[in-house]
């Protein structure tokens, strides 16, 4: 997630600074906004008089009439005070000069609003009264208020927002305002069961959950500044993989950190299947009607809501023909279209601003055709950039025509090709051990990085509970566009298990790639993850009834992973790994059929794990492969 306290805050503003290239340049940024804005607070009442705080930063120039562009945010909108102001203004550096009346608002039970916050709070298709709130009531009396009250609107609004703000965003849109003309949800939260920041297939995210509520969920008795807000917990054990180890079984947070002072955390721990606090949660089915101009942004490689921006596109696409609907996509970290120039990321060049381009041609050409009437954005359905070839490719759907579905089919000895397997008995076996668990990722961290989207994975293949497949040598150029489906076909000791499979490229030994300025990394034999992803096997048929494995017999588990965009060039080999944990990114399983939030320390227990790769049971990932 994003901007959990003011520090935090401060550092997602010096990075957009960056963009602009020089300090010299920032500091004319700070002081433009002084310069040529006017900034007032208002505590705007909702229609069941709770008022929440916003902050308006309206042009000094009244020459002409602005719209208004909305970032609702549970992160604050500080500073606070009509005499201090932000050093940026609106999505990224693009927008200030351009002229717009930029509003920030504290959503309800957060910072300086009134109101008690509910975490992703439900949408009410039906209302009881009119009284009755959600995020898009709150949206649409926002934009009410503003119309008819800031001087020098236009009449039109806008509302974008990363992760977070992104549910916001999306949530604008059922019933929206008349006003509302163009939405852009970023990196939306979308649903905290099935792919974002929290669980994954109903894997339970171990290190984001704990690291986010530790403060995000800290109660607040009455609306506070971030001064008097609460601050990151700090880990007594500098060593994440260490520290999440040694605290053990999941009841232990309580124990020995949150108590019962979480309430979120206690609801994460009391809703172990995709029952209907989790479905009540999921924004989709309401994505209904749609009248403004979408466009949802995303990254490849953001670890925390990749899921949500692409399952926000297509629910949209699905329930709303004829609606403008485009999505973008780039090679991005979670907010990386904003936070950074986006020509590499960890080891990875992409040779060039990906993150720049999107800014100027993208971004700020969409708002101001929907909210100013300036020009054609003449966007594409998609956009998308592809990694490996480094190019932006605009399709006309997502995924996009002219795809075909391949199977990469495991081989014995660690083979991978298009070829079905021969053999009439073939599997390898291993033993996966809850006491030492496979990272995820090489080195030591105190928190979860970002990069490990796209590291190196030579740590992880020499492990002995680590499967590895891998092609010849392509002769060829192979580019993938659009999800990835895993089918396997296993067998556990246990009655439960976690399933990783990632996507790799495989640089050659004699590759001439360098890694970017300041990294170190050897690129000869690389191993890039391109795509990873968990499925939690319980519930490989429901996840709503989850069931045991029966311990011996073959059982398909199969499962989505989230679209990928590469090319794997001519030279490269195509790996894939398999592996039954991924610490402590995800908590550990006890390999047991158990509630795991209910678990103890003695719960967990070694497995023996087959792959099978035969005739009659064969293990593959599905591609959708771009025709050239």
């Amino acid at each position: 997630m994003i901007m959990i306290n003011a520090q935090l805050e401060k550092l997602w503003f010096a990075c957009i600074l960056l963009l602009a290239g020089t300090t010299a340049f920032a500091q004319t940024d700070s002081a433009y906004v002084r310069d040529n804005y006017t900034k007032i607070e208002r505590l705007i009442p909702m229609r069941d008089g709770v008022k929440l705080f916003t902050a308006i930063y309206i042009p000094k120039n009244t020459s002409q009439q602005y719209p208004l562009l909305i970032s609702r945010t549970p992160y604050t909108v500080s500073p606070y005070g009509e005499d201090k102001y932000k050093t940026s203004l609106g999505p990224s550096p693009q927008f200030i000069r351009d002229g717009f009346i930029f509003v920030y608002q504290d959503v309800r039970g957060k910072w300086m609003s009134e109101g008690e916050f509910v975490d992703v709070r439900p949408h009410l298709d039906k209302r009881s009264s009119k009284k009755d709130i959600d995020e898009s009531t709150d949206t649409y009396d926002t934009i009410d208020w503003l119309v008819k009250n800031i001087k020098g609107n236009n009449g039109k609004a806008g509302i974008y927002g990363i992760s977070y703000p992104g549910f916001y965003s999306t949530a604008a849109l059922p019933g929206a305002h008349p006003a509302l003309k163009a939405a852009s949800p970023q990196a939306p939260v979308t649903d905290w069961f099935m792919g974002d920041d929290f669980h994954h297939n109903g894997a339970f995210m171990l290190a984001d959950a704990f690291n986010f509520y530790s403060s995000f969920g800290v109660p607040r008795p009455k609306p506070i500044t971030p001064d008097k807000g609460p601050k990151p917990f700090k880990h007594p054990i500098k060593d994440n993989y260490r520290f999440f180890l040694e605290l053990g079984a999941l009841p232990n947070v309580k124990t020995k950190y949150f108590g019962d002072t979480i309430k979120f955390w206690n609801d994460l721990m009391a809703h172990g299947t995709y029952d209907k606090f989790w479905q009540d949660r999921n924004i989709r089915p309401h994505l209904k009607n749609i009248k403004p101009a979408v466009m949802v942004v995303g990254g490849f490689f953001d670890a925390e809501d990749t899921y949500g921006a692409l399952h926000t596109y297509q629910a949209i696409e699905k329930q709303n023909p004829g609606a403008t609907n485009t999505l973008v996509m780039g090679p991005w970290f979670h907010g990386g279209w904003v936070r950074s120039k986006g020509d590499s990321f960890g080891d990875i060049r992409f040779k060039q601003e990906t993150s720049t381009w999107y800014q100027q041609n993208v971004e700020l050409p969409f708002f101001k055709q929907y909210l100013k009437d300036d020009g054609n954005a003449g966007l594409a359905e998609a956009t998308i950039f592809v990694t490996g070839s480094n190019e932006w490719k605009k399709f006309s759907s997502w995924p996009p025509q002219g795809t075909a579905e391949k199977n990469l089919y495991f081989h014995a000895g660690g083979k991978l090709s298009f070829d079905k397997p021969a053999e009439t008995a073939s599997y390898d076996e291993y033993v996966s051990d809850p006491a030492a668990p496979v990272p995820y990722q090489a080195g030591v961290q105190e928190k979860r990085t970002r990069e490990y989207m796209v590291d190196d994975q030579r740590f992880a293949a020499r492990r002995p509970d680590v499967k590895v497949y891998q092609t010849d040598i392509l002769t060829e150029d192979i580019t993938l566009t659009g999800p990835l489906l895993a089918k396997l076909s296993v067998s556990t000791t246990g009655t439960d298990a976690d399933y990783v499979v990632k996507l790799i490229d495989v640089y050659p030994e004699d590759t001439e790639e360098k890694a970017p300025e300041g990294k170190t990394a050897l690129m000869n034999g690389y191993q890039m993850m391109v795509r990873g992803e968990i499925m939690r096997g319980k519930f490989r048929n429901s996840f709503e009834k989850p069931e045991a494995f029966v311990p011996g017999q073959v059982t398909a588990v199969n499962y989505t992973l989230p679209d990928v965009a590469h090319t794997f060039k001519k030279g490269h080999r195509i790996m894939i790994q398999v592996q039954n944990s991924w610490f402590p990114l995800v908590d550990r399983n006890p390999q047991k059929f158990m509630d795991i939030y209910q678990a103890t320390d003695q719960d967990f227990q070694k497995a023996t794990h087959r792959i099978y790769h035969d005739q009659q049971n064969a293990s593959s990932l599905v591609l959708t492969v771009l025709q050239q």
